[in-house]
């Protein structure tokens, strides 16, 4: 059984899983592999709907917890979690929609949705595990 106090380190491991299947689901429709992208796709897509369970878990039980310092770290911090934030919120219908695209099999359309949505979510992705390190672990206060 996970404790609550995991969830965080859960939560950065979903979202880094969730930018390898994003990198090999890109590389795959480079190369042309339809059905190993689609496969990778689906996956981003579970990861980020799991992530989303628990990250959704672990605030309505935890609450938010407070970047630690109030130096030039705390600037970046914010920047980076406030365009992460924004992004996932409009990413969420973004990636609704190329799914609907791609199942209808309206692959213009789902294409022009992706070139937009796949660097925004990418960046969400990876900004999700820095956040999380910057909160839990580059940035703690030392301990006495």
């Amino acid at each position: 059984m996970i404790s609550l106090s995991e969830l965080p380190a859960v939560n950065a491991s979903l979202n880094a899983l969730t930018a390898c299947f994003l990198m090999a689901g890109f590389v795959a429709i480079k190369r042309r592999q339809i059905a190993h992208h689609r496969n990778c796709m689906v996956a981003a897509f579970a990861t980020s709907m799991v992530f989303l369970a628990c990250y959704l878990f672990y605030h309505w039980f935890h609450g938010a917890t407070a970047f630690p310092r109030h130096d030039w770290s705390r600037p970046l911090y914010f920047a980076i979690l406030t365009s992460h934030t924004l992004l996932a919120i409009v990413n969420l219908p973004a990636i609704l929609t190329a799914l609907y695209l791609a199942a209808k099999g309206r692959f213009a359309a789902h294409a022009r949705v992706t070139r937009l949505l796949w660097p925004s979510w990418m960046y969400v992705s990876v900004t999700g595990v820095l956040v999380y390190f910057m909160l839990y672990h580059w940035f703690r206060l030392p301990t006495s």
